[in-house]
């Protein structure tokens, strides 16, 4: 059960206690009012999210950021905590002990940070409840300064589900990539993780019935479930009984690493948004978990329209198989979105891109999956004075977007600006960071028009010679939900 769920059986649940018994209001049969009444669209009252174990390094250092945006119509109580999953953490510096938050903000509208050093620093799991739950968001960032998979791991803490796709993973020599699930029930779940490389399923049984203990976090080695070596391979996880949430953390010996979120549900048209314009490799993973293949085309939205990639025009997707496509240095010095289209059937399709900045031994790797749009509102949280870059782009039609950064986790004030994003383009936005900035911010996405908008953050920092860098999307943080109207009606209770 979803997040989306949740809420919207909490919204009803609540208006329920408010009118008695509630009947839903039908159109008068005998001639009157037959005006279709149109659901309200209420905040949520209740969030879960799960933050995976960070590092198994000794080196690395993780911050953890909690923001909720404002949100009208939430009144003035609730809460928000992100605890250890278990019992007790092991956590070096002390700041995780059993029964005390490590993050716990005081009001929406400024972000809240914790800390922790280390490779035994566990997972978390987090509530938020009446004003904190709309839009509430978590960021990990961590810093691996050497080793397997060094660089920059960024990733948003995410709610629990039962269903998620990871194109862009591999077994191949030289990467280390593990999936991690998280549990924040009171009972088992029991999960199935399949693999699938270019000729279709990889043969395993050990990835069947995996059993994650209540409120717990449990990382799989992928080179346990199958002996293939892989460059390229589809995680599906799967799951029969509870819910868990799920994310890939890929480590590489020379390329660095980084976290891999799932992908956006299978779709005809998918759009992968704010490839680095310094990116010197990217590479384009698809697969279609029908039976029926895709065929699809390629297209750069650049800062000035689309533009078909020479060489990488299309895409054949076999049904069951992965596919891939090395696209070099697209970009080519400029912000782009790739945009994936069917030639002709639609077929529904997962994608990813992994992608690479620097040369020789300083290359760094991050992610971009296939995301949904910013809908009504998305937030990213840990975005610092320098090195963030918020990339816009708006596929169909011309779109006016309002961005808002955040007060400063220490101080600083608050502050918008809306920008115009023309259609088949991407923008690398100039927003400026909050005034008198002290500490982390958050950035607020809302387009204000009906045009669809893509958006994701790039955080930058350097280590020494390495580009270190990570990547998030900005989906649509579902902060509302539709709630039918109704009215009290006693003569259920003669019924």
């Amino acid at each position: 059960m979803n997040r989306t769920t949740l809420s919207l059986i909490a919204g009803t649940t609540a208006l329920a206690a408010v009118t008695g018994f509630a009947a839903l209001s039908a159109p008068d049969a005998s001639g009157g009012d037959t005006t279709a009444r149109v659901a309200a669209q209420l905040p949520v009252q209740r969030t879960s999210l799960l933050c995976p174990q960070p590092s198994t390094s000794d080196l690395a250092e993780t911050a953890y950021t909690s923001f909720t945006p404002v949100t009208e119509g939430t009144g003035s109580d609730g809460s928000a905590e992100l605890m250890v999953a278990g019992k007790e953490s092991t956590g070096k510096t002390g700041k995780n002990k059993s029964g005390k938050p490590v993050v716990a903000p005081k009001k929406p509208g400024k972000p809240v940070t914790g800390s922790t050093d280390g490779g035994d620093a566990p997972a978390l799991i987090g509530t938020a409840e009446g004003r904190f739950a709309p839009g509430w968001t978590v960021q990990e960032t961590t810093e691996v300064a050497a080793g397997t998979g060094r660089g920059l791991l960024g990733v948003n803490c995410t709610a629990p589900d039962t269903q998620f796709w990871f194109p862009g993973a591999s077994t191949a020599t030289g990467r280390t990539d593990y999936v991690h699930l998280t549990n924040p029930d009171d009972s088992a779940a029991v999960v199935d993780i399949e693999l699938y490389g270019k000729d279709g399923a990889l043969k395993s049984t050990v990835g069947e019935g995996i059993t994650v203990q209540p409120r717990s976090s449990e990382p799989v080695l992928l080179s346990t479930l199958a002996t293939a070596k892989e460059t390229d391979l589809t995680v599906n996880v799967s799951v029969r009984s509870g819910r868990v949430a799920a994310a890939v953390q890929a480590l590489d010996d020379k390329l660095g690493g980084d976290w891999l979120a799932a992908a956006a549900d299978p779709a005809g048209s998918v759009v992968l948004p704010g490839i680095p314009e310094d990116a010197t490799s990217v590479r384009l993973v698809v697969f279609a978990p029908g039976d029926t293949d895709a065929d699809l085309k390629l297209r750069l939205a650049s800062p000035n329209g689309p533009i078909t990639p020479a060489g990488n025009e299309t895409l054949h997707v076999k049904a069951g198989m992965t596919a891939s496509a090395d696209l070099g240095d697209i970009t080519r010095g400029e912000a782009g979105s790739l945009l994936l289209t069917p030639t002709g059937q639609s077929t529904p399709v997962v994608a990813a891109l992994r992608v690479v900045r620097g040369k020789g031994d300083n290359q760094e790797t991050a992610f971009i999956q296939a995301t949904r749009p910013v809908g009504t509102r998305a937030t990213v949280a840990d975005n610092r004075a320098k090195g963030t870059t918020l990339a816009l782009t708006a596929p169909t039609r011309t779109a006016k977007v309002k961005v808002t950064a955040s007060a400063g986790s220490g101080s600083g004030g608050a502050t918008a600006k809306t920008f115009t994003i023309k259609a088949g383009t991407t923008q690398n936005v100039d927003m400026p960071a909050p005034t008198g900035l002290k500490g982390t911010y958050a950035l607020t996405v809302e387009p204000a028009a009906g045009a669809p908008v893509y958006a994701s953050r790039t955080l930058e920092s350097r280590f020494d010679t390495v580009p270190a860098f990570t990547i998030q999307t900005l989906p649509d943080d579902r902060g509302t939900v539709a709630v039918p109207e109704a009215e009290q009606d006693l003569s259920v209770l003669q019924k």
